[in-house]
């Protein structure tokens, strides 16, 4: 029996170059010739995510396919080829380019394709091969569900077509190709030929989508953020995910939420990755280590209750309200809360316009934030005198000092602001200060460190970046951060969503995998970013 390996050393040595015409020829190509073919081919086969081995291979199948079709070779062989991927669309995307080589290259007998499922195989395979020379099998799970005689029918035509002039082609992940083989003498050696894919990342799932989707700037940034979430983390084959996703959008006109329990290993994970905030993380491990100590012993030691009501200091976009989410997260791991989560306001949430109503609007908001923790941005907000006048606000911070002590055991509150404006507002009532546990200090940025928060949303959301657009960041960096109420991280975040709308649509046209996935210096965008 012919076997395929006897001449595997031998084909590998085939050229990778096409043969580049004659530099003086000044006759155009046609359209059709082998060279035009050949490379609209292999610029396919450069935007595939297969592994570089299996470009490869495929190049020097449709070389061989050639040298073949111009006598070149003499020798024919079956090209077998196992697709290993787990991306259906890819799947076809490779036996698409390998059908059309191989009918150009008059390399099999019959000009028909077949594409077969085993999920619904309604022809027999003997006729399915008498009437095309090129096959595809897919879905190699279902062979599971056969029954012994269906299976040896299948295998024996299988086995008798595969050293003909035919281009068979087995499609699917490697545990369901190694079980397809395990119900057959016939070993997956035949099928020398790997063509092995990698998994997608994030940015492709993007660029993807977004040729489906018809998205405004926000959505397409909210789809950015939903993908990076989820998709690492999904159970779905990469087709799957891709499709429910395309389909929930365009059925509900809307992202889905992100929403997942995380344990506290993921958060600290994440707390890690955070550039930055040193002295504020170690704070927290600090913390973390007290409550666990307390909780191992239980009444083994007479630690006093443990007093988490906190101030966060520091200017905007320093991370507090990351933070604060990241805590939270821990709390309820530890089970120091009873409800993971936290409810965030401002002034404005919790002081009413008229004479009577800041009470029961600010107990309105407590009760919300009860058995978890309550966030309250921009807190010296409620020391000023402006709008509503220092009685209303007063009101709502004596409320708030009841609710701290009436539900110790039950929230957790955290007043957060600028350093400067915050001190006024400590100062302006004994009350709030004689009950904060822990006082957290936020240190603006350093440009590095706004630099590497920018390369991280980039790397996260499977884009590179190229070292001209880094210098564009820079510098607008410098121009920008001696600004009023620079934004530290947050300003880095507006950037970094003008950048991705700006190399949307740069890239619109192009489907380069490579240049989908590169912001470059022309995508750097500062479009509509105010600057005081």
């Amino acid at each position: 029996m012919y076997k395929l390996e006897d001449v595997y050393n031998d084909f590998f040595g085939v050229e990778k170059e096409i043969k580049e015409k004659n530099s003086t020829e000044t006759v155009e190509k046609e359209k059709s010739s082998p060279d035009d073919f050949m490379k609209e081919k292999f610029d396919k086969i450069n935007e595939l995510n297969i592994e570089d081995s299996s470009k490869d291979t495929l190049k020097k199948i449709i070389e061989y396919m050639r040298k073949y079709n111009e006598k070149i070779e003499s020798n024919y062989i079956p090209f077998n080829i196992s697709i290993i991927v787990d991306d259906k669309d890819l799947s076809n995307e490779i036996a698409n380019i390998l059908k059309d080589s191989a009918i150009f290259f008059s390399y099999v007998e019959k000009y028909k394709y077949s594409e077969i499922s085993l999920y619904n195989l309604e022809k027999d395979l003997s006729t399915i091969f008498e009437e095309n020379s090129i096959v595809l099998i897919k879905d190699l799970k279902m062979i599971d569900l056969k029954d012994e005689e269906y299976r040896k029918k299948f295998f024996n035509s299988l086995e008798i077509n595969l050293n003909k002039k035919n281009l068979i082609m087995i499609s699917g992940i490697k545990d369901e190709i190694d079980r397809f083989f395990q119900y057959t003498t016939i070993s997956n050696d035949y099928f020398t030929f790997q063509i092995i894919g990698i998994m997608p990342d994030v940015g492709d799932v993007y660029n993807e989508l977004l040729q489906t989707l018809d998205l405004d700037d926000d959505k397409k940034v909210e789809l950015l953020d939903y993908i990076s979430g989820t998709f690492p983390k999904t159970k779905l084959d990469y087709s799957n995910y891709k499709d429910k996703l395309r389909n929930y959008i365009s059925f509900n006109k809307e992202i889905p939420k992100l929403s997942e329990e995380k344990t506290t290993e993921e958060i600290f994970a994440e707390l890690n990755e955070l550039v930055g905030l040193k002295k504020i993380k170690q704070s927290i491990y600090d913390l973390v280590d007290l409550i666990s100590l307390k909780n191992k012993t239980k009444e083994d030691l007479k630690i006093n209750d443990i007093n988490l009501h906190m101030v966060f200091l520091g200017n905007p976009g320093t991370g507090k309200t990351t933070v604060a989410r990241l805590l939270v997260n821990i709390l309820y791991n530890l089970k120091y809360i009873r409800e993971n989560k936290l409810v965030e306001v401002t002034s404005k949430d919790l002081v009413a316009e008229y004479v009577g109503q800041t009470a029961p609007k600010t107990n309105e908001v407590v009760e919300r934030a009860l058995g978890g923790v309550l966030f309250i941005d921009e807190a010296y907000a409620l020391a000023s005198t402006s709008n509503t006048g220092n009685t209303y606000n007063a009101e709502a911070i004596a409320t708030l000092i009841q609710a701290m002590e009436n539900h110790r055991d039950d929230l957790v509150v955290i007043f957060a602001g600028y350093t400067k404006e915050m001190q006024a507002f400590l100062d302006s009532n004994s009350g709030i200060v004689s009950r904060i546990g822990y006082t957290l200090e936020f240190e603006d940025y350093t440009e590095d460190e706004l630099v590497d928060i920018f390369k991280g949303m980039v790397k996260k959301a499977g884009f590179t970046v190229e070292d001209a657009a880094i210098e564009k960041l820079r510098t607008i960096i410098n121009e920008y951060k001696d600004t009023k109420n620079f934004g530290n991280a947050r300003f880095v975040r507006n950037v970094y969503e003008k950048t991705i709308v700006k190399h949307a649509s740069n890239t619109k046209n192009i489907k380069s995998k490579k240049k989908l996935k590169t912001i470059t210096e022309e995508d750097i965008s500062t479009e509509n970013l105010i600057k005081q």
